[in-house]
């Protein structure tokens, strides 16, 4: 029976991987490995920064979000909220409050009262007993601090005040006691833990998007970010949600140092999504690059300097990289750019600093480093492993800032992981040009999910990393100090399929409607009734026979399941309304994120094309229009092998399966641990039984190898099942410099043989 693999091999292969030892090729950058925080999906607030209380300093509106009323009545102004007398107040926190029976957790309630009042806090939850009652005294500015241990556990508890005077509240936070480190304002340790576990080089932050904000007046200003807490400014988020800045520049470069990773902090340039600063105003954005920089590395006889001591940190934090900038290119950024980098090479000139690559390089002032950012399909990281063969060395350094399968690969899933793999071992073995890389995004709350894919997935009270975080962590752990000359003379032949699946309609920016749908199997024609299918995404209304797609939102669907056999034709008649484009017509659909497609009227209504499991492209597309209040028929033979599709009776396209690469593998020398670190990736759904030929590695021993693999190449993991794909370990024994490795199926491993 055909099974659900992206490539197979005509044949059981065996390869010969020929690895000299004795000749080094590149040194491999230390920085070579990082990681990127950006507050999106909830990965500051409600996520390792573990503050409880959501909306703590009552800015977040002008109303009372993310509080309720039990009883009684509450009233927001001017970033206080006021209480009457006998009124309950109850916080959720982020997605739930995750209370632990016997952990200590630490109140702060600011407030003014005319007279004593007493205030009455609890938890909510399922097992969640007792309550603490504290005595406020009356204060126009009061202050209250106190510790409260829970008696039972509930990850989805909530928190209740009760007062019985009126009051007003300006700040109330409950923070866990038990922070990574113990930090005072410290972050969250499961999370933390699996940060370290990475060994990181160096973290860039705090964005991303970030960084620049929707307009200037919510961009990220380091400077809101390091005061008391409640005096910190929030800031509504692009993603959906607003930030506390309780972690701020100084948690930020507290947390590069626990992590022992390099600080990399991005500064705003004067531009946001929608607005630029004239250039005549530029001067207090380039003075506050320069004041981040002193903040963290001056003595603490300088300004700044002497306010990080005042912070509790009179060691530098060695800021070694500023990026100047996030994703911001044309005429406006050249500008600016060169403000920024003369500033800094003035006043800091051992600061690395680093430019954006959005639609061209800057001319205006040197390059030491380049942004380069990635988000595609598992085919084309495969198909770009060898990207950087070519580069010109006499160019600007590289930094992969951001990249990442973000098509075709569910949640995270394991073909994904491989495909970066993949493209990793071309920036190791590159690395004399590709200095630093970092995956994006680094957290997601999986309540407050903005972007898809990410590396760690993370509730209240779990987390678990995807089979990207494995490869990250396998690649960092297992970073060589040069690489060595490697050669594979015959790579085996490779077949590629298109999954089985079921069909689909559905349009992209685009109102339509669809009748006549039919599925041939076998000479046998079955009519498919429209209220049968199942509907994806999109405003889909059903009368007599044809659905009509409502909506002028993206990848509208409706799907119908697999039919009984693998090869099959689908038809159907459609008819443009209005909108950008055309037609999406599915076959091969086994979930959302698996699926062929006959894209009609694609890319703003000028060309034909088939595309496959998200932006990967069957074939090179053809021109063509979609004209509106015209039916068309539409037919298309699926089959494993091969894709032929008809417009108007007119064959259109006839195209096998697209093959990609399948086995990747790059080696390298650790001189520490005198050992050779043999990186090997078999992206195809057959065992490749490996020769690894080890010329300058004869002695005979036994290999420590590191496996990550799964029969099914879409498996993810889970809060429930966070080690369904995870590497394991084991030895290998090995005689006259030869080892045979059998790269499994859908795998990544890693062999580390001793040297002689």
């Amino acid at each position: 029976m055909f099974t659900t693999l992206f490539l197979a091999l005509s044949t059981l292969p065996s390869i010969e991987l020929k690895i000299d030892a004795t000749k080094p090729q590149v040194k491999v950058s230390r920085s070579l490995y990082g990681i990127f925080f950006e507050e999106i999906n909830c990965a500051g607030d409600g996520g390792i920064y573990p503050e409880l209380v959501r909306n703590r300093s009552f800015e977040d509106s002008d109303k009372l979000v993310d509080w309720k009323v039990v009883s009684g009545s509450a009233k927001v102004f001017n970033g206080k909220v006021a209480l009457d007398a006998l009124t309950v107040l109850e916080n959720p926190g982020f997605y739930g409050m995750n209370i632990v029976k016997g952990k200590q957790y630490r109140f702060t309630i600011r407030y003014l009262a005319t007279q004593d009042v007493n205030l009455v806090v609890k938890f909510n939850g399922n097992g969640l007993k007792g309550s603490k009652e504290v005595l406020l005294k009356a204060a126009r500015n009061g202050v209250a601090h106190f510790q409260f241990k829970p008696t039972g556990s509930d990850p989805k508890a909530s928190l209740e005040l009760f007062v019985e005077k009126p009051i007003e509240l300006d700040f109330v936070s409950v923070f866990p006691e038990k922070t990574f480190k113990n930090r005072e304002n410290g972050l969250r340790p499961d999370l933390m833990n699996l940060l370290t576990e990475m060994k990181p080089s160096f973290m860039r932050f705090p964005g991303g998007c970030w960084v620049e904000g929707d307009t200037m007046a919510f961009a990220m200003r380091w400077k809101t970010t390091i005061n008391d807490l409640h005096l910190r400014k929030t800031l509504p988020n692009i993603w959906g949600y607003v930030s506390t800045n309780g972690l701020g520049y100084h948690e930020y470069l507290q947390m590069c140092e626990d992590l022992k990773a390099d600080p990399l902090f991005v500064v705003n340039v004067g531009m946001s999504h929608k607005e630029v600063v004239p250039l005549d105003k530029m001067g207090e954005y380039v003075d506050d690059a320069i004041d981040a920089i002193e903040y963290a590395n001056g003595p603490v006889t300088s300004k700044w300097g002497a306010v990080r001591a005042k912070n509790g940190h009179p060691k530098p934090f060695n800021l070694k990289y500023l990026e100047i900038g996030n994703e911001n290119g044309g005429p406006a950024y050249d500008e600016r750019y060169k403000l920024f980098y003369d500033a800094v090479k003035a006043k800091y000139p051992e600061v690395i600093t680093i430019a954006n690559l959005w639609g061209g390089l800057p001319t205006s002032a040197p390059i030491e480093v380049i942004d380069e950012h990635y988000y595609n399909n598992p085919s084309f990281f495969f198909r770009n492993a060898n990207r950087y063969d070519s580069y010109d060395r006499k160019g600007p350094k590289i930094y992969v800032g951001e990249y990442a399968v973000t098509s075709g690969c569910g949640n995270g899933n394991l073909i994904a992981a491989l495909s970066e793999a993949a493209f990793m071992t071309g920036m190791e073995r590159n690395s004399d040009i590709v200095t630093m890389s970092s995956y994006a995004p680094l957290f997601a709350n999986v309540d407050k999910k903005a972007w898809n894919p990410d590396l760690i997935y993370f509730n209240s009270n779990k987390a678990a990393g995807t089979p990207s975080y494995y490869v990250q962590k396998m690649f960092a752990r297992n970073r060589p100090d040069e690489t060595v000359r490697t050669e594979v003379p015959k790579l085996p032949e490779v077949k590629s399929y298109f999954q089985p699946g079921g069909v689909g309609i559905g349009t992209w920016i685009t109102k339509a409607e669809f009748k006549d749908m039919s599925i041939t199997e076998n000479g046998k024609t079955n009519q498919l009734d429209p209220s049968e299918f199942k509907k994806e995404r999109g405003d889909w209304s059903i009368k007599g026979g044809i659905a009509t797609q409502n909506s002028l939102d993206e990848r509208c669907r409706l799907v119908y399941p697999m039919p009984k056999s693998n090869t099959y034709t689908f038809r159907t008649k459609a008819r443009k309304i209005s909108g950008n484009e055309g037609f999406l017509i599915t076959v091969g659909h086994l979930d959302e994120s698996r699926w062929v497609w006959l894209n009609l009227g694609g890319w703003r209504n000028t060309e034909h094309g088939i595309e496959w499991n998200g932006a990967g492209r069957v074939t090179n597309n053809i021109p063509g229009k979609i004209e509106t209040g015209r039916w068309y028929d539409i037919e298309i033979d699926y089959s494993p092998d091969r894709i032929i599709c008809r417009l108007d009776g007119q064959q259109i396209f006839d195209e096998k399966a697209p093959s990609s690469p399948t086995f990747f593998q790059t080696a390298g020398v650790d001189r520490k641990a005198n050992e050779l670190i043999v990186k090997v990736i078999n992206g195809s759904g057959e065992t490749i039984s490996t020769n690894l030929n080890l010329e300058g590695a004869k002695a005979t021993g036994r290999a420590k190898v590191e496996i990550l693999r799964h029969d099914d190449p879409m498996a993810e993991n889970t809060l429930e099942n966070p080690k369904n794909v995870a590497p394991k370990q084991s030895e290998q024994s090995y005689a006259g410099g030869t080892l045979k490795y059998e790269a499994k199926p859908y795998s990544l491993g890693i062999i580390r043989v001793p040297l002689k």
